[in-house]
């Protein structure tokens, strides 16, 4: 059974949450970046932002029932935009989502058999409420029982905790701060609570089942309130490939507590800055660049060779020598064609993988060759061992 590591939590903060506009006056360059980032922009309500919705919604199209009136709130904006309907004290998805990349409007019906929850819940996806599947996630404090927000969207106290002690008296002491917990669980749960796949342990709260970690907040320990689900080796699942790694998108915790770089001690922040940068997944440095600070030629930590070139037996500044196209290939999908990167860092040798029945590292770049090929060619990378490359 895969779990989180057992560590001592940070230190209880007696606070109650407030909201990110008040970090903005002590932390206005910090805020001036998130506000434009996608976690500032998960949820949007169109009345209040009418450019929220991206499609067209005067073409006519078979799918899509509904007008924009219908809409109460838009989830996404980079992969697949969902609409929701406001209905009582919830939200309920419309049934159609648009396909941002390929610009086409995709049915939003749950398949039978895929996610765990869908026996608890009857009928379609307009009957299936966000509150308890969806917004713990998509906002800060959501509340149980009053299905109602601090503030929608990843804001300020989701990754730092409730923040009011810290506004009437700020010290490092009364605030919680991931980038001080490397090397600990601790340090990645902020990302973790919302990019992994589980179940909360305390299922159900008032006869309703939760997809979400209900009552965590980041000065309490994850493993205590979300179990991750687990992969069944061997077997390809809704969630996992046969190797264990994930199978969807919103699953980079499931795979990064596999890899080796958990295991070491880097944290989600080693690499991201959810503040906003440049880069694209908001990475500090473009991908390249990042990996090879720690993994440059003849490293100790790999790779084992005087150039990438010798090691990706690709030309420099080609696809083919892009770390992450190796190591995070993709292969996890989000939506139809489109697909996210792995997180295990793992090299998926294309004979395994053929084994397994699913994606290799080489064809998900090679699409118009075969796994034989990849394999082939592998067995010529003499620098490598056989059974490591060509397995």
């Amino acid at each position: 059974m895969l779990l989180f590591a057992q560590a001592a939590p940070p230190p209880g903060l007696t606070a109650a949450y407030v909201g990110s506009a008040m970090c903005k006056t002590c932390h206005a360059a910090l805020y001036e970046r998130w506000s434009k980032t996608r976690m500032a922009s998960v949820v949007r309500d169109p009345k209040a932002h009418p450019d929220a919705i991206i499609p067209d919604l005067s073409k006519p199209d078979p799918l899509v029932k509904f007008t924009k009136d219908d809409i109460a709130l838009v989830y996404g904006s980079k992969w697949k935009q969902r609409y929701f309907k406001k209905a009582g004290n919830d939200y309920y998805p419309l049934p159609a989502q648009w396909d941002i990349s390929n610009q086409v409007w995709r049915a939003y019906v749950p398949a039978p058999n895929t996610e765990w929850w869908l026996p608890r819940y009857p009928g379609d996806n307009t009957q299936h409420p966000t509150g308890p599947l969806c917004d713990g996630c998509h906002s800060v404090n959501y509340n149980i029982q009053t299905h109602t927000v601090t503030e929608w969207n990843v804001g300020c106290e989701k990754c730092h905790g409730p923040g009011s002690a810290h506004a009437s008296h700020p010290t490092r002491a009364n605030i919680v701060n991931p980038a001080r917990m490397i090397g600990t669980p601790q340090a990645s749960d902020a990302c973790i609570q919302c990019h992994s796949q589980g179940r909360p342990r305390g299922n159900p709260y008032n006869d309703r089942y939760y997809d979400w970690a209900v009552g965590f907040d980041v000065t309490k320990n994850l493993a205590d309130y979300w179990e991750l689900d687990n992969e069944k080796l061997g077997e390809t699942t809704f969630m996992h490939f046969p190797d264990g790694t994930a199978h969807k998108n919103r699953m980079q915790g499931n795979d990064f507590v596999q890899s080796q770089m958990y295991s070491h001690g880097v944290a989600c922040f080693s690499c991201h800055d959810v503040h906003g940068t440049g880069n694209d997944a908001d990475l500090l440095k473009p991908a390249n660049v990042l990996c090879l600070e720690c993994h440059g030629p003849n490293s100790p930590k790999g790779p084992h060779a005087a150039s990438i070139e010798q090691h990706t037996h690709h030309k420099s500044g080609s696809p083919g020598s892009e770390c992450i196209n190796c190591h995070m290939p993709k292969i996890e999908q989000t939506i139809a064609n489109v697909n996210v990167r792995s997180h295990t860092f793992k090299f998926i040798p294309p004979l395994q993988a053929e084994r397994l029945k699913m994606p290799n590292s080489c064809n998900a770049c090679h699409t118009d060759r075969t796994s034989a090929w990849a394999a082939d060619a592998l067995k010529h990378w003499s620098e490598f061992s056989s059974w490591r490359v060509a397995n």
